[in-house]
């Protein structure tokens, strides 16, 4: 899936063929923000509306907008893979911290 990215905030794009629309919602925020439009441009213009929509109704209402990423989030994985990765992680020196940021940048980057 391709996202449209606007002021460092992530929206997708999705299809309605019943209504004839394309549609999609602002990404890894807890805020349903949602947008449509009948093309491609009219589905950008909205999503850049609503982001900026957003984060004046955040200002005006004396609040932080939500970030996307925050740099933090909870995996559940399972007791046995849990204690594997721990095991692994503290044979080759790291925190269980470090050792899932590495497996997760190697994933991503290559």
């Amino acid at each position: 899936m391709k996202l449209l990215q606007h002021k460092g905030y992530y929206g997708s794009v999705e299809v309605s063929i019943e209504d004839e629309c394309l549609y999609g919602k602002i990404e890894f925020i807890n805020a349903l923000i949602n947008y449509e439009g009948e093309t491609m441009p009219q589905l950008k213009k909205a999503f850049t509306e609503s982001v900026d929509d957003y984060l004046i109704t955040c200002k005006e209402q004396g609040y932080e907008p939500e970030k996307s990423c925050k740099g933090s989030f909870n995996v559940r994985i399972g007791s046995d893979l849990h204690r594997d990765a721990l095991i692994y992680a503290k044979n080759h020196g790291l925190n269980l911290n470090e050792f899932v940021k590495q497996a997760i940048e190697t994933s991503v980057h290559h």
